[in-house]
């Protein structure tokens, strides 16, 4: 007679936290290891990035003294490339706190207020959503001298309609739940039931959006950047490096190669890393907690 084997994880097996899953764990230390060099630039690359360089420096290709070469005015590309991580993941997360922040709100408003606010709130939002947002940013910024507070506040107010959406979707869910019938008959207001019983149930999907859409803030970032429409020298961002070095992609391919890869590989990283909270956190998905390998 033969003896099944036990099959590892199906019965007592201890399941692998969820940053450790192959889904995620990749996108966690990508993300990581930015953060790392954007709070560790003033000792990764103590130079000023925006100094000239010798003039013999000028588009060198890279070598040992300068791993990712020089642009045309002499200055390290991979002194740049750490600057710039600071000020592309500053926007992002900046622009993105603003837009959750908005969307959350509207979507609270919308989900637990009355019909008529909800049909209101949903139509302004309707409308913005209309017009593609890459339209409405480009409109706001070319309006206004270019700025890195103007950028975050353009990604901000332009990006919170989905976030809205979403939200209300959730509260629409929520306020028909058993705990919350108790809540509002135990005599507790609207403002307390928000606040204490539906936003702590609603972070998980704040959180997953929010992670979601870090990358498309910094890939909508460094597009302005490439426009010149972005943040402004003696300031760098991995888009304003790109669009310096469009017109010599055949000597210099080192100026766009480097920091075009360092965006690819933030937004693969906020992407994945996004995708393993919503695995662990969303209910619905399926084998929620478990190993999604």
């Amino acid at each position: 007679m033969s003896i099944p084997l036990p099959v590892p994880g199906a019965t007592g097996g201890k399941e692998s936290p969820w940053w450790m899953q192959r889904s995620t764990a990749p996108g966690l230390l990508l993300i990581l290891g930015l953060l790392a060099m954007a709070l560790l630039a003033p000792w990764l690359a103590p130079g000023d990035p925006a100094a000239m360089g010798e003039a013999g420096d000028r588009l060198a290709a890279p070598s040992s003294d300068h791993p990712m070469g020089t642009d045309l005015l002499g200055r390290d590309v991979l002194e740049r490339l750490v600057h710039g991580s600071r000020v592309s993941l500053l926007v992002g997360w900046l622009s993105v706190l603003l837009s959750v922040f908005i969307g959350t709100g509207v979507g609270m408003a919308a989900g637990l207020g009355p019909h008529w606010l909800d049909r209101l709130l949903m139509g302004v939002t309707d409308m913005f959503l209309a017009f593609p947002r890459i339209f409405l940013v480009l409109l706001l910024v070319s309006l206004m001298r270019p700025s890195l507070l103007l950028v975050m506040g353009v990604l901000g107010l332009t990006g919170w309609m989905g976030v809205a959406r979403l939200v209300r979707a959730e509260a629409l869910s929520i306020r028909e739940r058993d705990y919350i019938a108790a809540a509002r008959g135990l005599g507790l207001g609207s403002w307390r039931v928000a606040l204490f019983h539906v936003m702590p149930n609603l972070l998980p999907t704040v959180l997953v959006a929010a992670t979601l859409r870090v990358g498309n803030a910094i890939l909508t970032e460094s597009f302005l950047s490439f426009l010149g429409l972005g943040v402004q020298e003696p300031m760098v961002s991995w888009g304003a490096m790109i669009q310096h070095g469009r017109g010599h992609l055949l000597e210099g391919w080192w100026l766009s190669t480097f920091p075009g890869l360092a965006i690819a590989l933030t937004v693969v990283g906020y992407n994945l890393l996004g995708d393993g909270l919503r695995r662990h956190l969303d209910p619905r998905f399926p084998g929620r907690g478990g190993n999604h390998e």
